[in-house]
């Protein structure tokens, strides 16, 4: 599968919750594997996870490839979005 075709693809947490929208991913340069997805929140992951949504724009993330477990049509993850804290990686 190509970087390209996972920008736009549905999140869905375990639970069938829809955790947002993938608009960009990281790859290790040393590996050239994918390492963290970029995240658009949906308005129910905003609230689940205690972020605040702003007036005008988005909420976004930067998950690690770790909860992910499958990559089809869509994006699943294999954690609830309530146990998606320690995944998010922090700001660079």
């Amino acid at each position: 599968m190509r970087p390209s075709e996972l920008t736009g693809k549905k999140v869905v947490g375990a639970g069938a919750k829809i955790v947002g929208t993938v608009f960009d991913i990281e790859i290790d340069p040393t590996s050239w594997k994918t390492i963290t997805l970029h995240i658009e929140l949906s308005e129910e992951a905003i609230e689940t996870l205690g972020y605040k949504k702003p007036f005008m724009g988005r909420v976004d993330i930067s998950l690690s490839v770790e909860a992910v477990a499958v990559v089809a049509d869509i994006i699943s993850l294999n954690k609830p979005i309530t146990e998606l804290k320690k995944f998010i990686q922090p700001p660079k």
